[in-house]
């Protein structure tokens, strides 16, 4: 039997505080009537809420669906599905088959196009259902939807006219859109790819088994060698690529250090990562003082902007112990066991990962 590490035992908590300590975030998180940011939509549904954007996200869709799973919650994860696949599916043109990455709460689409994280995120999400609970009827019959999924994301050129598939099938790389020829150092997510090697149509696996990885490999270019900071969005090289900001750490790139914590408890292929993971602690244990970040160039340039998500630069950070051996691992773990859960605004992205990040510390986020 697989077993996940639980570094708050470690620091000697108690497992009863532990579970308290989830079970009351994930309350906050979907019912506090201040702080949620799950909301429902009539006797079926419910979205995942972008506080900051007042928009619905396949992101946080795609996170709900999995907290709700590792939760046991399938009423929840029934209705975030049931949404998604309502308002957000694309039943026609070049974006078939995808998931419109932005929609209103009322679930009108703000843009046409996916963002690949979400279809990730949602292929996972679905099969631990499948295992957990069952296929049910259309559209819960969640493993023949992860594979349709996935049968997307990497052919959907041969689909779909004028289709573009969201991995490159030169290289393996997840990229930041279908039509782009870069990626996102925090959409890759080699302990997916693992079990999409086990699970997506068969003729796959050899595909996703590489792709996981590839995208191990991939992480060490994309990381500074100093800092372990990666770039929001990069080269296939690894080189930052400038898109929206100057800025090149920001918000999305905090999530590496999370994801390859999470592949560190669950399959451990590359013990170096955790180096990554050690520089970056390093970096921010040496150069900041908690909870009071900058924006930054991934050489650690700190600029004018503050970050805009200094929760989850903890959050993520402490997750990133599961990899590291470092002398600041469970310092963070400590930290970030004392930080609360964000409140107003820009509470949503923050929060998810922090409530990620609480799962994977405690063993609890699981393989299914």
């Amino acid at each position: 039997m697989r077993t996940y590490p639980n570094l708050f035992l470690e620091l000697g908590i108690s497992q009863e505080e532990i579970d308290k300590k989830i079970n009351d975030t994930f309350k906050t998180i979907f019912f506090d009537p201040e702080e949620r940011i799950y909301f429902e939509m009539g006797d079926d549904m419910g979205y995942m809420l972008d506080t900051g954007n007042d928009d619905a996200r396949t992101e946080g869709m795609s996170y709900g669906m999995m907290m709700a799973v590792q939760m046991d919650r399938k009423d929840i994860f029934d209705r975030l599905w049931l949404f998604s696949k309502t308002y957000m599916y694309q039943n026609s043109g070049k974006y078939k088959g995808y998931f419109a990455w932005s929609v209103t709460p009322d679930g009108s689409k703000n843009a046409e196009g996916p963002a690949p994280d979400g279809e990730e995120y949602f292929a996972m999400a679905l099969f631990f259902a499948s295992e957990r609970w069952g296929d049910g009827e259309q559209p819960f019959n969640y493993s023949v939807q992860a594979r349709e999924i996935l049968r997307h994301c990497i052919h959907q050129n041969e689909l779909v006219e004028g289709g573009e598939p969201m991995w490159d099938n030169t290289n393996y790389y997840i990229k930041f859109v279908p039509e782009a020829d870069f990626t996102d150092p925090s959409y890759h997510l080699p302990h997916f790819y693992e079990i999409f090697a086990q699970r997506a149509d068969p003729q796959d696996r050899e595909f996703w088994k590489k792709a996981a990885e590839e995208s191990r490999k991939y992480l060490h270019l994309a990381c500074h060698p100093i800092t372990g900071m990666a770039s929001e969005y990069a080269e296939y090289d690894g080189t930052p690529k400038r898109l929206f900001r100057e800025v090149q750490f920001y918000s999305d790139s905090y999530r590496v250090a999370m994801n390859i914590g999470l592949d560190a408890a669950w399959f451990n292929k590359d013990e170096s990562l955790g180096e990554i993971v050690d520089k970056l602690q390093a970096f921010f244990s040496e150069n900041t003082t908690l909870g009071n970040y900058s924006s930054y160039m991934i050489d650690g340039t700190a600029l004018d902007e503050p970050a805009l998500h200094s929760f989850a630069i903890i959050a993520t950070n402490a997750a990133g112990s599961l990899a590291a051996k470092g002398k600041y691992r469970m310092g963070w773990v400590k930290d970030f066991w004392e930080l609360p859960l964000r409140k107003g605004k820009r509470r949503y992205y923050d929060n998810c990962l922090y409530f990620f990040s609480l799962l994977m510390l405690s063993g609890r986020y699981i393989i299914y």
